[in-house]
């Protein structure tokens, strides 16, 4: 044990990857229901660890909390700007109204309850479960300019108070939106669930690398001696396909050699096509019937089979393909109807599955007349060489990889971290967003520009969650090994009136706000509780309320209010010890 002790006190980056080993994997488990988080248990782990008396540089800690700050901005970027730019300014409106609610109950709790600057500030992250606003408390308590025995105290009290108040934080504020909500604002969640459902009129989303069904499909079938294609060129084959429908041969099989099908390629009897097109177009012209049927004067086919028989040819089908964005950047495109576009010889084996246009990504209907504007964002989907001679054609192509734009992000939290170390006096108060917030800002800002302009700045989505997972768990692992000495005593004398506290401050704003998103903003019933537990910044909350509506609706006004509340909530660790001081 001795060993083990002064192992870790000399070398203290092992003691921080213990606390995230022992936290990830408590953190992991769960019993009906209920688990502590990645967070809280990593917490609570260095907490344990940290009573060796460990010493780790406060370095570390800033540097990950900026990355993680960083990554969360980047992630919620788009959806912020969105929402306030669009038809979402309601919900973002109500947010801040939460986030202020929450502010308040917490500055009461703190005075009546007679507490210090510290524990304010843990008992705001662990009553409103936003661990993240202690990393921006801790550099504005630094900033207080307090001798360096009293801002230790103050700084050892944050993380006790955030463990008292996190638990009921947590599962507090998931029972009172999840079962006491429905019952207080008289809302039938199943029923309300799918009417909104059924209001929308649209169908979701379909098709994609995660899932079994695919939009669009390559498949093989062969050519039979009476089909009406015999004898015909790939693009008079091509052309007698049903208005509005785009079939392509891509490739065909002849005597067991595999050729590319060229326009003016031939189709002979026996032959094996590999033809791309969306699935249901497939299954409509080469389906169970096997037929097409067309009259325009000059071609009737509509008495003769086509008399194409599905069969099974990996190494035909073996192609490969993808979906990427493409950002349109030319002026040829410019102006110019989809209908149009799908004429160029550029286009044949290229489909479009979604345009977003404008600084809000507004989703664009695909539709024949819809014209292409430079600026657009557009996904196209085929094989990887149609792809990319239409994107060419049309703009910057964005293919995916797990390859990180480090430049991008480094300089990104340098621009970030140096504007929010700028000091401003208002009225002889010192006034500063600090490197911390700064990051975050950066983080919205640049992930904005990264959506509606996808020529820089990639940053994978796992990348993205180890950034911001693994950036808090590390700054929450300094916190405990820092404050580990000093937690036995503070929570003996904190004790069971902070934990009371924290209920009040996590129970009064979520009960204020649900009246507040029903009688005055009037949020429709089935995405209510999914925008108040948004502006609340609590996942958790959200999977118990569709758990109970039975239905992934109220998610939909989860979103923008979570964008803009997960943003000030941070920014509330500073403002709330400005305030108590």
């Amino acid at each position: 044990m001795s060993w083990l002790t002064e192992t870790l006190r000399r070398y203290p980056e092992v003691a921080i990857f213990l606390a995230l080993g022992v936290g990830y994997w408590v953190g992991g488990k769960s019993f009906k229901g209920f688990s502590l988080g990645a967070v809280t248990a990593t917490l609570l782990a260095a907490i344990a660890i940290g009573q060796l008396h460990i010493t780790v540089s406060p370095n570390v800690k800033s540097v990950f909390f900026l990355m993680f700050l960083f990554a969360v901005g980047y992630g919620v970027g788009p959806q912020f700007v969105r929402g306030i730019a669009k038809d979402g300014l309601p919900q973002a409106l109500f947010a801040v109204i939460q986030c202020g609610l929450s502010l308040a109950s917490v500055v009461l709790a703190v005075k009546l309850g007679g507490y210090d600057i510290g524990s304010g500030a843990g008992l705001l992250a662990g009553s409103q479960t936003i661990s993240a606003s202690m990393g921006l408390a801790t550099d504005a308590i630094n900033r207080l300019g307090l001798p360096p025995d009293q801002a230790k105290a103050l700084l050892d009290a944050m993380p006790t108070a955030y463990a008292i108040s996190y638990i009921f934080g947590t599962i507090g504020s998931a029972v009172i939106l999840a079962t006491l909500g429905p019952k207080l604002l008289r809302i039938d969640l199943i029923a309300a669930c799918k009417e909104y459902e059924a209001s929308l009129g649209g169908a979701k989303e379909l098709g994609g690398a995660a899932q079994a069904w695919h939009r669009y499909e390559l498949r093989a079938y062969r050519v039979t001696p009476e089909s009406v294609v015999c004898g015909k060129t790939v693009s008079q084959v091509e052309a007698l396909q049903p208005e509005g429908m785009r079939l392509f041969i891509e490739r065909v099989r002849r005597h067991g050699v595999i050729h590319e099908a060229t326009l003016d390629y031939a189709l002979q009897a026996d032959d094996v096509v590999a033809i791309a097109g969306p699935r249901d177009q497939l299954v409509s012209v080469l389906g169970a019937s096997g037929t097409i049927t067309r009259g325009d004067g000059d071609l009737v086919v509509s008495d003769r089979k086509v008399r194409a028989v599905e069969v099974d040819d990996p190494e035909l089908l073996a192609v490969p393909a993808e979906g990427v964005d493409v950002y349109v950047t030319s002026k040829a495109v410019d102006g110019k109807t989809l209908q149009e576009l799908a004429a160029l010889p550029v286009s044949r084996g290229v489909f479009l599955r979604k345009i977003k246009r404008g600084p809000t990504e507004t989703q664009i209907p695909v539709l024949p007349n819809t014209r292409l504007q430079r600026g657009d964002t557009i996904t196209i989907v085929g094989r990887t060489q149609d792809t990319s001679a239409a994107a060419k054609a049309i703009g910057v192509l964005d293919r995916p990889t797990n390859v990180t734009d480090v430049a991008f992000v480094s300089l990104a939290i340098t621009v970030g971290a140096m504007l929010g170390a700028i000091v401003i006096k208002v009225a002889g108060i010192p006034m500063t967003l600090s490197t911390a917030g700064g990051s975050l800002l950066a983080g919205i800002l640049f992930g904005w520009l990264r959506a509606i302009r996808p020529t820089f700045g990639r940053i994978p989505e796992p990348t993205v969650w180890f950034m911001s997972s693994v950036g808090l768990n590390v700054f929450i692992a300094v916190v405990g090994l820092t404050a580990g000495p000093g937690f036995v005593a503070g929570l003996q004398h904190l004790g069971v009136g902070l934990f009371l506290w924290g209920i009040f401050a996590t129970t009064v704003p979520l009960i204020l706000g649900m009246l507040i998103a029903r009688y005055v903003f009037h949020f429709p019933p089935a995405i209510l509780l999914g925008v108040c537990a948004g502006a609340r910044a609590t996942t958790a909350a959200l999977g118990m309320i569709c758990d109970a509506a039975k239905s992934q609706i109220p998610g939909l006004g989860y979103t923008v209010s979570y964008a803009v509340s997960n943003t000030i909530l941070t920014i509330w660790g500073m403002v709330i010890v400005m305030i108590l001081a």
